[in-house]
């Protein structure tokens, strides 16, 4: 998906929203387990009922990791599940991969070729050649972490260098040499506010990747306050608030509820802003 395509989508959903599915088998609704793959049923369920409301979905890989081979095919059949029923969804596979060259290379094959996934998140701190064999694939997106939204974000990220650069500053501006607007984005923490100032200052066209509304406690505001662009710029992603609205009968139609007020805080930001 390339990024015409993206903001064509923003603007026919009238959202900006990524679902994001940390589906964590200790904390779907009961009545799943007994299902052959609880995983794969629940998350079935989130995004039937939230698909209208976002343009994108981005499965956590820690939580299908912690389950071994069973989560990794409960991932799989999830992926697929999205590419066969809503093809104009953009799946996001957050894994934060970060090796040399050709462990990198590998990662790259698994995330684009075997699963199919539309981007996936990368750490930078290894530098170029960790970065560059996911740009190779045509289509495909980089989501480079830079700076997010944890507490201990303030360990490295915002430190200085001797002429004022922050790191996550020297992030920005170094990796413009490895890829384009067309094929890499930034994550950006919700929590950050008007660090977003800073960010759009070096990269005024790129896509932000930005976890963290919701229970973690960022504002949609703020961060289109700071972050928006003219075409939107953004990929505002909400986990918990939204999949774990209810853990009754009812979940699913509870999410879909959550990400319909989401979609339309959304629609009225991007009207206000002349992008619909």
């Amino acid at each position: 998906m390339n990024k015409k395509e993206l903001c064509e989508n923003i603007k026919r959903k009238k959202s900006f929203l990524c679902v994001g599915l940390d589906t964590d088998i200790k904390k779907i609704p009961p009545h799943l387990l007994g299902d052959d793959d609880p995983v794969f049923a629940f998350n079935r369920a989130i995004i039937d009922a939230t698909a209208d409301y976002c343009f994108a979905f981005k499965p956590n890989l820690a939580f299908y990791e912690s389950e071994g081979l069973k989560g990794w095919q409960s991932l799989e059949k999830t992926v697929r599940y999205i590419k066969s029923n809503y093809p104009d969804q953009f799946v996001i596979a957050d894994a934060k991969r970060g090796d040399i060259g050709n462990t990198s290379t590998m990662y790259a094959r698994t995330f684009f070729e075997k699963m199919d996934a539309d981007a996936v998140t990368i750490a930078p701190y290894m530098g170029e050649d960790s970065v560059t064999p996911f740009l190779s694939y045509e289509g495909k997106w980089v989501i480079l972490l830079t700076l997010t939204s944890n507490r201990g974000a303030d360990d490295f990220q915002l430190t200085e260098d001797v002429q004022g650069e922050r790191l996550f500053e020297r992030v920005l501006r170094i990796s413009q040499n490895w890829g384009t607007d067309e094929n890499m984005m930034y994550v950006v923490g919700a929590t950050q506010g008007q660090s977003f100032e800073a960010v759009r200052h070096i990269v005024p066209d790129h896509f932000l990747l930005v976890p963290g509304i919701g229970a973690q406690g960022g504002s949609l505001e703020d961060v289109c306050r700071y972050g928006l662009n003219d075409r939107c710029g953004l990929l505002v992603n909400s986990s918990r608030a939204i999949i774990y609205a209810d853990l009754s009968e009812q979940f699913a139609e509870k999410a879909g509820e959550a990400a319909s007020k989401v979609q339309q805080e959304m629609e009225q930001i991007l009207s206000a802003k002349g992008i619909i």
